[in-house]
């Protein structure tokens, strides 16, 4: 019997990806002074609708954007989906970032309580569950799609294209004129525009922004090694092989902890003059501030292209890490996990790996920094500071990142690890393995007794491992 064509294309291997990428900084300079008008009024009640949509999917109903409209405005029934799904995608980040931190917090409340057992005189503090609040939206965006804003070529050869937007007046779009600068034409040449366009407002200037697909061949050898890749702030980037890539520490710390007075010293004169009654009241953000965080984006991006260059042939294992549930006791250190950008490196690692065809899969950060690589033995006191792993069962030694990124590397594949849905199932996971590993070396000592505590000798445990 012959296979159907439906067979064959699931049997045919896969030799390409395709990738996203994004034309931004298209400023929309040539259009007159009514037609920017017209869009701040869009803009304006675009806004309105779309906020009313995020509290509704983060206080109500679970964000859906094909949601029933249940509220009136004066956009058209195009303009309206638009906005429910703008504001259900802004809801649905902000749903899973605050399932995230309250579980890290339920953690944290379980570690306390188990601290008030064993400690005789407790030194911590009960932690206190913050709640977070509603998204509000401040920046003027609209992320469209054909049913709102078209793209359409210019024939003349002034502009490069049109944007045809749908106004509050019906019947009758809005035309502005799009010019490209070379890099523009450039990176879009033999490529074909998507549909969906991106509209957002700064400093009184509205800009553009478009993206377009490209495919990229799959460059990943058939088996390749897989190599675990830890994310901190002391080492951007370490792997499994032992290597560190870049570093918050240093220039960019001294950096950050100028940049933080500056804005203590600010948000000081903020009050003063607010207590004074004054109207008008500096701003609390800085130039500096800005610069430092492009400077560690940068840095970011120059260990991760380091680490895709030393490793070219490797199925890249890393964290789905969320940052959003970090938090710190000390303002200062919240404020340094926020100058480092933390989150930035697994996005770049994703949309690295993507653009150079490499494989790149993502596994579960519980407890990845407290388990011993060679027993599965989790415990904070296996971490007697930052750098620093030795395991208080086997007196496994090794730099702290390392280990992290050999117990990724380790995770890859791992399906019990991944069909836990919580820390509390990785923990005992975990337990289970490192109860195996004890029979497992018990059963191949057939000495008295004496002999059995294998993980007592430091050098034992080394060759064990």
């Amino acid at each position: 019997m012959s296979q159907t064509p439906e067979k064959k294309r699931k049997r045919k291997k896969k030799t390409k990806q395709t990738i996203t990428r994004a034309l931004t900084h298209i400023r929309l300079i040539e259009a007159n002074p009514g037609k920017l008008r017209a869009l701040d009024q869009l803009v304006s009640v675009y806004l309105m609708l779309c906020q009313q949509y995020v509290t509704l999917f983060c206080t109500e109903v679970d964000p859906d954007k094909y949601a029933t409209p249940v509220f009136e405005t004066e956009l058209s029934d195009r303009g309206h989906r638009v906005a429910i799904q703008q504001a259900a995608g802004i809801a649905k980040s902000w749903r899973t970032n605050r399932a995230n931190a309250y579980e890290a917090y339920l953690e944290a409340v379980s570690d306390w309580k188990l601290a008030q057992e064993v400690e005789a005189t407790p030194k911590r503090k009960e932690p206190e569950w913050c709640e977070w609040n509603i998204p509000e939206l401040r920046v003027p965006c609209i992320q469209a799609n054909v049913n709102v804003v078209v793209v359409e070529p210019s024939e003349d050869s002034t502009f490069d294209y049109w944007l045809r937007i749908s106004t509050l007046d019906k019947g009758h779009p809005l035309r502005v004129p799009v010019k490209l600068a070379s890099y523009h034409r450039k990176a879009l040449e033999g490529h074909t525009l998507n549909t969906s366009t991106t509209l957002h407002k700064r400093k009184g200037i509205w800009w553009l922004t478009l993206s377009f697909d490209e495919d990229v061949p799959l460059q990943t050898a058939s088996s390749p090694l897989p190599v675990g890749v830890d994310v901190g702030i002391a080492n951007f980037v370490t792997t499994s092989t032992g290597r560190q890539y870049g570093s918050f520490h240093g220039k960019l710390r001294t950096r950050q902890k100028h940049d933080r007075e500056k804005r203590r010293r600010k948000a000081k004169l903020r009050a003063c003059l607010k207590k004074k009654g004054r109207e008008k009241l500096p701003s609390t953000s800085s130039a500096s501030g800005q610069r430092l965080a492009r400077h560690v984006r940068q840095s970011i991006n120059r260990a991760v292209n380091q680490m895709m260059t030393d490793h070219p042939n490797a199925r890249i294992v890393y964290e789905d890490l969320s940052v959003a549930s970090m938090r710190f006791k000390a303002k200062a250190m919240n404020a340094y996990l926020y100058a480092s950008n933390l989150a930035h490196i697994p996005e770049q690692l994703a949309w690295a790996t993507a653009r150079r065809g490499m494989e790149a899969y993502t596994v579960k950060a519980a407890y990845s920094s407290q388990e011993c690589h060679c027993c599965h033995y989790a415990d904070r006191a296996n971490r007697p500071d930052q750098s620093t792993f030795r395991c208080i069962v086997c007196h496994y030694s090794d730099h702290a990142d390392h280990n992290a990124a050999a117990n990724l590397a380790q995770r890859f594949g791992d399906k019990e690890l991944a069909v836990c849905k919580n820390k509390g199932e990785v923990k005992a996971l975990l337990l289970q393995r490192h109860d195996a590993w004890k029979k497992q070396h018990r059963l191949t000592v057939v000495e008295p007794p004496v002999q059995l505590g294998l993980w007592g000798d430091s050098g034992a445990s080394t060759d064990v491992g």
